[in-house]
Formats: C-alpha cells, sequence, structure tokens
C-alpha cells in the first residue's frame, strides 16, 4: 500500500483509516505487544514521520482503534440482544439470555478484548493529556450506550446496570490470557489431563463469569 501526500481533510481521514485497518489486521496475527510503530508503517507504505502525523504514538493508534471496535461491538450486540432476549420471560431467564448472549458475541472479538486487556496497563501510556482524555470522554459514552442496552433487557439492574457493563469489559479483557494457556501449559495439561480442567473456552469462562456477576447485582426475590 502506497500513498500520495494527503492534501485534503478527505484524503487525511482516508490515510487514518488505512492505519488503524491495518492496525487491525496486524492484531489478528499477533499480541499488542508485538504490534510496533516501525511494523505499522512498513506496511501501511508510510514513513514512520508520516505516520507520526496522524497518530502521536502506537499506543495512540490502538486506543482509537479500541475505541473504534467498541463501537461496531456496541452495534451489533444491540441486534444481537433484541433477537435473543424475550422480555416476557422472567427474570432469571433474561439474565441467562443476557449473559449468553454477551459471552459468545465477546468470544468472537478477540482483538477486542486483547484491547480491553491492554487497555489500562499499556495503552493509556505514552500518549498526551489531550488523546487519553478525549479516549475518556468516548469511552464515558459507550458505557452509557451499553448500560441503557442492558437496562432495557433487566430493568431490575436499576443503578447496578452501569457496574455490570463496565464488569463485562473488565472481565472481557482479563478472561482471554488464561483461555489461551503457553505452550508449557498445554504440554502440562497433555501430560496429565487431569489438569486440564482449570482451562475453559473463552466463551465458557464469560459465560460462568457475567452469569455470576448479574445474579449477584440483580435483586433477591
Amino acid at each position: 500500500m502506497t500513498f500520495q501526500r494527503a492534501r485534503t481533510e478527505e484524503q487525511r481521514e482516508i490515510r487514518r483509516r488505512a492505519i488503524l485497518d491495518m492496525a487491525s489486521a496486524m492484531l489478528d496475527e499477533m499480541s499488542v505487544a508485538a504490534v510496533t510503530l516501525n511494523e505499522l508503517s512498513r506496511r501501511v507504505g508510510l514513513a514512520k514521520p508520516n505516520v507520526l502525523r496522524y497518530f502521536e504514538s502506537r499506543e495512540a493508534v490502538l486506543l482509537e482503534l479500541l475505541d473504534r471496535l467498541l463501537q461496531e461491538w456496541l452495534t451489533e450486540l444491540a441486534d444481537e440482544l433484541a433477537a435473543g432476549v424475550d422480555e416476557k420471560l422472567p427474570m432469571a431467564e433474561r439474565a441467562a439470555a443476557v449473559a449468553e448472549i454477551l459471552s459468545r458475541s465477546l468470544s468472537g472479538r478477540v482483538v477486542l478484548c486483547d484491547l480491553f486487556g491492554a487497555q489500562s496497563g499499556v495503552l493509556e501510556h505514552n500518549v498526551s493529556v489531550e488523546v487519553v482524555a478525549r479516549y475518556k470522554r468516548a469511552s464515558l459514552d459507550r458505557l452509557t450506550t451499553m448500560t441503557t442496552m442492558i437496562k432495557k433487557y433487566l430493568p431490575e439492574l436499576g443503578e447496578n446496570a452501569t457496574l455490570f457493563s463496565l464488569q463485562t469489559m473488565l472481565t472481557a479483557g482479563a478472561l482471554p490470557a488464561y483461555s489461551t494457556p503457553p505452550p508449557s501449559l498445554q504440554a502440562a495439561y497433555q501430560a496429565e489431563p487431569d489438569l486440564a480442567r482449570f482451562h475453559l473456552e473463552l466463551k465458557d469462562y464469560l459465560r460462568l463469569a457475567l452469569t455470576t456477576t448479574l445474579l449477584g447485582a440483580l435483586p433477591r426475590g
């Protein structure tokens, strides 16, 4: 991929989207830690200083990508919940349906989960106050969107819907590391199959964690 010099705002936006698209493609084949600005620049066909004209750092690229993927997920989640949750069902059955849909939806978006996991410890470092503040404002908007969505199907959560929404994102970021054991642990599981009971697929991890969180947040009786 090669570019001519961007002279208009539309051309600059095309350039930004291309950088984000390439970062997303790289995360399909490597970890967040492995994505470097040098490699991103090479793959997108721009000199590193030119990439820095659009994003101040590698972390700034990945923060914006995280927000974009989060927006896309929430848009799709709205349709998934509408199709999969009957609002007339008893509370416990609605909660189970919501947890199932969330776990299935998130487990199919590994890159989003990986970025969730890297957000606090990696992505929010090496960025300016302006960039991180803009990201946090956007994050609050996404959290509000998700909270409204969850409350539509589980109004019984009340104010706990915000906490549950936040907990869902945090859990989605934390669990993938445990669902993909390193080679040494995989070898241990093969040598001693009983040890494999500690290993669950990401979707199973998420469903159990989110169901437990919901049951704790919903009113008793």
